[in-house]
C-alpha cells in the first residue's frame, strides 16, 4: 500500500482547495468538459469522475510538545525534532492540506512558540483541532489559545473536491478550556454531574449550539451530494475512557446522514479503529509517544480512504460504502 500511495501522491504540485465560506462553485474548463464527454463516449466516465475527487492530506495527532524530557512513553521535548522531520517530508509531497488533531503542546503557553513556526512552515493549507492539553496554560491565557493557533473559530469546516471536512471542538464543554472562576467551568461541572459522566475530566463534550451547527452542515452536504469526514481531538467510537462525554449522542447524529464516511481523531495515543454502520472511526497514534515518530498520509477517493502510516502509525484501507 505504501508504494501505491507514494506513486499517487508523488511530489507536491500545489494545493487546490475551496473553503466553505462563500460559494462552493467549481467551474470546469472547456478542456475538462471535453475530456469528460470523450471519456463518457468510450465508457470511462466513472474513472474520470473518481479521479476528479481524489486528493490527499497529512494528519498528525498529539505532537504534545513541552521542554520537559518526560518519562515513560511520553517524550515531550523530542516532539520538536519529530515535527520538523514530519513537516520536511510533507513539504515534498502533493498534499491538499495538513491537519493536526489536537494537543499541539503538553503545557505552557511558551511551548506554542517552539512548534508553531515549524508547523506554519508547511507549504499547503494547514489546520488545527483544539485538544485538552492545548489549554494547559495559565487561566488568563486560555482565551488566547485559539488565536495563537491561527483560529478565528473554535470549530469550522472547509471543502476539497467533493468532500466536506468538519473540524469539531470537543472542549466546548470542558474543565480544561476555561478558567476555574468562569461560568463555563461551572457549567462543565454541572454537566458532568447531571449526565453521570463516568470517563475522565480530561475529556469534554460538544454543546447544543455546536451539535446544531454540525447537523446543519450534514443536511447541506447531503443535498449537495458531498461526502463528509469529521476531525476532532476526542474519539467517539468504540466506547472507551477517552471518548467525548456525549459520544453516543454525536454518533447517533452522524449515523442519520449517509454522507458521513469517516471520523478521525487523536487523544488516545495507542490508536484505535472501528467500522460502524458505514462510518470509519479512526484514532491516530500520538506523535509524542516513544522515540519513534507517528503521523499519516491519507489518500481520499470516492471508493476508499487509504492511510499510509509513518513511524508507529499503521497502514489501513477503508472502503467507502453508499
Amino acid at each position: 500500500m505504501r508504494n501505491l500511495l507514494r506513486g499517487i501522491i508523488g511530489r507536491r504540485r500545489g494545493s487546490k482547495e475551496i473553503m466553505s465560506v462563500g460559494l462552493n462553485l467549481r467551474i470546469p474548463s472547456i478542456l475538462s468538459i471535453g475530456l469528460i464527454l470523450l471519456m463518457s463516449l468510450t465508457g470511462c466516465q466513472q474513472r474520470v469522475v473518481s479521479h476528479g475527487s481524489e486528493h490527499s492530506f497529512g494528519a498528525i495527532a498529539d505532537c504534545q510538545y513541552c521542554s520537559s524530557k518526560g518519562r515513560g512513553a511520553r517524550k515531550f521535548s523530542l516532539s520538536e525534532k519529530k515535527l520538523q522531520q514530519c513537516v520536511d517530508h510533507m513539504n515534498k509531497l502533493d498534499l491538499d492540506f495538513v491537519v493536526h488533531l489536537g494537543d499541539f503542546i503538553d503545557r505552557d503557553y511558551e511551548s506554542f512558540d517552539v512548534v508553531g513556526p515549524i508547523y506554519n512552515s508547511l507549504k499547503m493549507p494547514k489546520y488545527h483541532v483544539l485538544g485538552n492539553h492545548d489549554f494547559s496554560v495559565k487561566d488568563e491565557l486560555k482565551i488566547a489559545v485559539p488565536e495563537k493557533l491561527g483560529l478565528t473559530s473554535r470549530y469550522y469546516d472547509f471543502y476539497v473536491k467533493g468532500w466536506r471536512y468538519i473540524i469539531l471542538d470537543g472542549n466546548d464543554i470542558s474543565f480544561h478550556a476555561h478558567p476555574k472562576d468562569s461560568q463555563e467551568f461551572k457549567e462543565a461541572g454541572e454537566y458532568y454531574v447531571k449526565n453521570k459522566v463516568k470517563t475522565g475530566k480530561y475529556n469534554g463534550a460538544l454543546g447544543a449550539i455546536q451539535l446544531d451547527w454540525v447537523e446543519g452542515l450534514l443536511k447541506r452536504a447531503s443535498k449537495k451530494h458531498e461526502k463528509v469526514i469529521l476531525f476532532c481531538h476526542f474519539p467517539v467510537y468504540p466506547p472507551n475512557g477517552y471518548n467525548l462525554w456525549n459520544a453516543e449522542e454525536l454518533v447517533n447524529l452522524l449515523e442519520r446522514y449517509s454522507c458521513v464516511k469517516a471520523y478521525i481523531n487523536g487523544h488516545n495515543h495507542r490508536g484505535k479503529y472501528a467500522l460502524k454502520n458505514g462510518i470509519h472511526y479512526l484514532t491516530l497514534k500520538g506523535m509524542v509517544d516513544t522515540n519513534e515518530t507517528s503521523y499519516g498520509l491519507v489518500r481520499v477517493s470516492d471508493e476508499r480512504i487509504l492511510l499510509e502510516g509513518h513511524g508507529r502509525e499503521t497502514d489501513r484501507e477503508m472502503l467507502i460504502t453508499d
